[in-house]
């Protein structure tokens, strides 16, 4: 996990207990996939008995780091950016202990405490003299976004970012006794700013660490699906939808992710890696990849339904298990099959089951090829099989008062919806 690391940062670690923090943006009220890396080296960090601060970066939030980015984000008000840190909050309650009392436990800050009431004169006397321009124009992200790669320059705003989280660092190494700041790599040179403004005001030693950026083997963005972010919140992912995610990555993703997103010790991951690649057809590696993040992030609870949900897709699940879905799983699950829709009304007295799929929606080109199916035991409604095709189909048949699932064969679906 460990891109950069600064001459010293290791020994600090094996010396003493070090308080070390990551920023987290909060242009959102839930945490994607993108923030994991940080999560878990801070979660790492406390499990070896050091002290995890995350950082909420209010303040910079409002500016927009020019790290990789081609243009200047949105700035945001400070009652989104409460709500914002408050759901980050619970979020990251899962990784990292909070509440004991024992003297490593991680601390939740935010940056626009200590900035809000910071004057512009202040902050340039205290500590813009103490890094120079030339300084600051020989980081990489400012070069990028200087040079021929961008056509839309960069603001004194974005200009002055790497002083703004260099003061949070020295801001934290004064109230906290902060050592070690810790983040993606594109994050390397506004960290050493900030070790460099301790070491010029404070005559301290301060600590970087960074950790690789994640890519895909493909070259496409990491945590980004057709429907966007893989995010934490349940109502913006599904836990079905994310167990799918870790699911489906390739092989050479999987056994990048299962070292940097699980905590499993080292000789299990290789023992794992070993057993996936005699057998890859068996994707051991992305089921248990999807079993450790899905528990992690949501529950062993959410995990098993997420697995049922599968089943039911791929493979023998039951009416029972269909009937316990809720609606977005369900939703989830079907996503993208043929999707037929006809007006509730219409099964209040019943429709045959023969007209329904051959008439009514046309799910079966003709009677004779529907009659065929179920005489060859191929048709299921809501994963029970049709064997009479005297069928009276009603809304006593609709999963959640609205939906109706047919199938044919074994993998053919099609949805109707009722309105």
């Amino acid at each position: 996990m460990i891109h950069d690391i600064m001459p010293g940062t290791e020994e600090q670690l094996n010396k003493e207990m070090t308080s070390a923090y990551v920023g987290i943006d909060p242009t959102a009220d839930s945490l994607h996939i993108g923030h994991l890396v940080g999560v878990m080296m801070l979660k790492h960090l406390q499990i070896a008995g050091h002290r995890p601060i995350a950082l909420i970066g209010g303040a910079t939030g409002m500016i927009g780091d020019p790290s990789g980015k081609s243009q200047e984000r949105n700035l945001l008000d400070e009652p989104t950016l409460r709500h914002n840190q408050s759901c980050i909050q619970q979020q990251l309650a899962r990784f990292l202990d909070f509440d004991s009392d024992a003297p490593n436990a991680a601390l939740l800050v935010n940056n626009y405490d200590w900035m809000k009431d910071y004057t512009f004169l202040e902050f340039i006397r205290d500590i813009g003299k103490n890094i120079t321009v030339n300084y600051m124009m020989s980081k990489d992200s400012v070069k990028k976004r200087l040079g021929d790669e961008s056509k839309t320059g960069m603001s004194f705003t974005e200009f002055t970012y790497q002083l703004v989280q260099g003061f949070d660092f020295l801001h934290l190494y004064k109230t906290h006794h902060c050592r070690l700041q810790m983040g993606g790599s594109d994050q390397w040179g506004n960290i050493t700013t900030g070790t460099e403004l301790i070491r010029r005001k404070e005559q301290g030693e301060a600590f970087a660490l960074t950790c690789p950026l994640i890519t895909k083997a493909d070259g496409t963005k990491f945590g980004k699906t057709e429907a966007g972010n893989v995010w934490l919140d349940t109502h913006l992912t599904s836990p079905y939808q994310f167990y799918q995610f870790w699911l489906n990555t390739s092989d050479e993703d999987a056994q990048k992710y299962i070292k940097i997103f699980t905590l499993l010790k080292k000789e299990e991951v290789a023992t794992l890696i070993a057993q996936h690649n005699e057998a890859p057809h068996l994707r051991l590696l992305q089921k248990r990849l999807a079993e450790e993040v899905t528990t992690m992030v949501h529950s062993k609870e959410a995990l098993d339904a997420a697995i049922e949900a599968s089943q039911i897709l791929f493979g023998n699940g039951t009416a029972d298990q269909l009937k316990k879905l809720d609606e977005k799983t369900f939703l989830a699950v079907f996503e993208g099959v043929p999707t037929f829709t006809l007006a509730k009304t219409q099964l209040e007295t019943g429709i045959n089951v023969m007209d329904l799929l051959a008439e009514t929606t046309c799910i079966f080109p003709s009677k004779g090829e529907l009659r065929r199916t179920i005489q060859g035991n191929g048709l299921s409604l809501n994963k029970d099989k049709v064997t009479d095709m005297n069928l009276l189909v009603n809304q006593d048949f609709l999963i959640g008062g609205k939906y109706l699932l047919v199938q044919k064969g074994k993998k053919s679906y099609f949805l109707i919806i009722a309105e």
